[in-house]
This record gives C-alpha cells, sequence and structure tokens, in this order.
C-alpha cells in the first residue's frame, strides 16, 4: 500500500477529541495504518523510574492515530488536502495538491 503521508508532513485531524489541530508527523507506522503527531492524542501514561537516576511517575505523551483521521496540508495553499499520486517524466513519483497543482515534497 501507497502511503500518501510521510514523516515530517503537516496534517490535520479530522474527527475524534482533538478534531481541527494540525500538527507535524513524527513517526509513520505503514503496518498499523497509523501516525504519531505531535500534539495529538496526547495520553497519560505510568513509568517506573528504571535507573536510580531516571524519575519515574506520571508523563503525557502522544500516541498513534489512524490514517483514515489526518489529511495532508499543502504547504502553499495551507488547506487540507487529498494529494494525487503523478509519475514525473524523470519517472519520480510525486505528491500533487488538488487545488493549487503544486507539487508537495
Amino acid at each position: 500500500m501507497k502511503l500518501k503521508i510521510k514523516k515530517k508532513d503537516t496534517v490535520l485531524v479530522l474527527s475524534g477529541k482533538d478534531k481541527g489541530r494540525k500538527g507535524e508527523v513524527l513517526k509513520v507506522y505503514p503496518e498499523k495504518g497509523s501516525v504519531l503527531v505531535t500534539k495529538v492524542n496526547i495520553v497519560t501514561k505510568h513509568v517506573k523510574s528504571r535507573p536510580p537516576s531516571q524519575p519515574g511517575g506520571i508523563q503525557k505523551r502522544e500516541a498513534p492515530i489512524r490514517l483514515s483521521k489526518v489529511m495532508l496540508v499543502c504547504p502553499k495553499c495551507e488547506q487540507a488536502v487529498r494529494p494525487k499520486l503523478d509519475k514525473m517524466a524523470s519517472g519520480e513519483r510525486v505528491r500533487i495538491c488538488r487545488n493549487c497543482s503544486e507539487v508537495i515534497l
């Protein structure tokens, strides 16, 4: 399955408790069909101190969110878009914004 969302892309959350928030993709899990987005889907995790120098306690961190709940944001027109995959003359596959026809790197 060819993913249309990559690391360091800006995405918009479409549904859930963080609906409408934008964030940068930190990690993509293609086998699970999910992504890790900054400041989205924050959960609390109880952490035990492993070495004595590392403190334990309750930490807040991001949890993965399903790919179907996020949409790519075009860097030029700043709108959420479903990109079009196209092949360039050189044979390279690129993502193209359907609104402004700009190549999304």
